[in-house]
């Protein structure tokens, strides 16, 4: 009879307690001063984020930055695109990323610079992507990495379009041209990730 008495109210305590975690478990999955993220605040999201990448490309058309070497860009609209894939997720990043290539394509470049700007974009996104889920390099890395594909896949469709590899000699120019540009990208990159609150981002409600 004792022993009943004994256990029951350690039952109702260790039962109480099991309650009480649920609630602050569930809490710390939602950062503080944050909505819950539903998908009409994706779409609203992604279509800033998207307005925003656009805007960096036609700021790189206006930059007066003539290097003299054809196919070296700043890749401005990287700053934004690295940010979704880090502090979002590849889904959406990748979204934006060919939503603002499409649109800027349309708007500034034409059909051919969209084809070229398309193949160069999807390239790096794929390398920065499959080097992130690495968990070996950091942002800085993978943008550097995303800068020299960019220019790679640009090379590729410019070497298929004239029917000729000799194209290819002009590569370890965008190599470097790609790191050098990626390094200030993923920089800045590194420090809008680690500043942006979770209240604008809140990356892992995203991941979901």
């Amino acid at each position: 009879m004792r022993m009943d008495m004994t256990q029951s109210p350690n039952k109702d305590l260790n039962t109480g307690a099991s309650r009480q975690d649920k609630p602050a478990a569930s809490a710390q999955s939602t950062p503080a001063g944050s909505s819950p993220v539903t998908p009409a605040r994706n779409i609203a999201t992604s279509a800033v984020l998207a307005a925003l990448a656009l805007i960096f490309s036609y700021i790189e058309v206006l930059i007066p930055f003539q290097p003299g070497l054809p196919g070296v860009k700043l890749g401005l609209a990287n700053l934004v695109v690295i940010v979704c894939l880090y502090r979002m997720n590849a889904k959406y990043a990748l979204t934006i990323n060919i939503i603002r290539v499409i649109v800027a394509g349309l708007l500034f470049t034409g059909l051919w610079g969209l084809v070229y700007s398309l193949a160069g974009s999807l390239l790096s996104f794929a390398v920065m992507y499959l080097l992130k889920k690495t968990n070996l390099f950091s942002v800085i890395g993978v943008s550097m990495a995303g800068g020299v594909a960019h220019n790679l896949g640009q090379l590729l469709i410019a070497a298929f379009a004239v029917s000729t590899a000799s194209l290819l000699y002009y590569f370890p120019i965008l190599i470097v041209s790609g790191m050098a540009f990626g390094l200030i990208i993923g920089i800045a990159d590194y420090i809008l990730i680690r500043r942006i609150p979770a209240s604008v981002l809140p990356a892992n409600q995203y991941e979901k």
